[in-house]
């Protein structure tokens, strides 16, 4: 058996770099089972470095070649000199990460690149598919689950995070020469690409397509949520969290009026511990998503996968993972018991005032 690149030092790195670089992603993690918040670093630090890489270059398109020659060093096992890459290394190898997953990531970054605009919705989708739906297929093949259904609906929350971050970015990605709402969108609502770029306006056109775009990726978050019931357990209210704490960027957005241009849609720490513990529970999640053919723009990564034999050591469901159904279950109960009192306190106060205005 082949020795680890990382050390532990260099999986702390990894740690280090989740909670500066994201704080959703990071509050979601900390509900996940610790043998799966190494690897989900270790990915997470790879696809951030990734992503500054080509973001933070003058020369994009070299930038991506550099990329793509560091992902040939992972998956080779001699990854360059550097804690993500190590990390990676190993998280490739001990779970039989198909490379077609991290490759279509770099495709995406490589869109970004070329500065490629998206004539349609359904072109938003494929870069969506490249840049958060592989890395959705990615976090499931690291919990140990690759049947093409579970893989499907990973994809659908992987885009259905990425269309959030476009309704919430598009303010600040126009002021940085960056157009990611779909052209015919904008023909069909009279706004002219190049003058939003010069000068970025919220308008009511501007709030129709980030409505738009929202109501994709809610149609996306609830086709998603069915997935989760193919997770292990343990793992099951880390990934609830994420959606829950993406999709209430969405719903701060359309508090606002939608509007991503004047603003940057937030979710209080406060509101992020309410929807980490309702994740906990796991009451009351939509199963439209069960039997749904994946998207069009993602099926290639569903296949990918099933395409890649698993690592003989797959992860099985622990003694862990059954505690974790065990908090679900007490969880839901004390949800439902809440509930109760709250519909039994409404009740007595419509009640007592009934009483009231009868005896005036």
């Amino acid at each position: 058996m082949r020795e680890p690149c990382a050390s532990e030092a260099d999986h702390a790195a990894c740690a280090a770099a989740i909670r500066t670089g994201s704080h959703s992603f990071h509050a979601a993690s900390r509900l996940m089972p610790a043998r799966m918040r190494q690897p989900a670093y270790a990915l997470y630090a790879f696809c951030r470095l990734a992503d500054d890489a080509v973001d933070l270059s003058a020369g994009k398109a070299a930038a991506v070649a550099r990329l793509r020659r560091r992902l040939d060093a992972a998956c080779a096992g001699r990854p360059q000199d550097a804690a993500a890459d190590r990390c990676f290394a190993d998280m490739m190898r001990e779970h039989a990460m198909p490379r077609a997953l991290p490759e279509a990531l770099i495709d995406g970054l490589a869109w970004d690149a070329e500065g490629r605009r998206c004539a349609d919705l359904s072109a938003l989708r494929a870069y969506a598919a490249r840049v958060a739906g592989a890395v959705g297929a990615m976090m499931t093949v690291l919990m140990g689950v690759r049947e093409p259904q579970i893989i499907a609906r990973a994809c659908d929350l992987g885009v259905a995070m990425q269309l959030t971050n476009v309704a919430r970015d598009v303010g600040e990605d126009a002021r940085e020469g960056r157009l990611y709402l779909p052209l015919d969108w904008m023909r069909a609502t009279g706004v002219d690409p190049e003058a939003f770029l010069a000068a970025p306006r919220f308008t009511p056109e501007i709030a129709q397509m980030v409505a738009a775009l929202l109501a994709e990726a809610e149609r996306l978050y609830d086709r998603a949520a069915w997935g989760v019931r193919g997770l292990p357990r343990a793992a099951r209210p880390g990934i609830r969290a994420a959606r829950l704490i993406y999709r209430e960027i969405g719903r701060d957005l359309a508090r606002s009026g939608f509007d991503s241009v004047n603003r940057r849609a937030v979710v209080s720490a406060a509101t992020k511990r309410r929807l980490m513990a309702l994740a906990v529970g796991g009451v009351g999640l939509p199963r439209i998503g069960r039997g749904a053919e994946p998207l069009a723009e993602t099926r290639y990564l569903v296949e990918a996968v099933a395409a890649c034999p698993p690592p003989e050591n797959l992860v099985r469901p622990t003694v862990g993972d059954h505690i974790g159904r065990m908090a679900e279950i007490m969880m839901a109960a004390h949800q439902r018991e809440t509930t109760r009192r709250l519909e039994a306190a409404e009740m007595a106060r419509a009640v007592a005032g009934g009483l009231a205005t009868a005896g005036e």
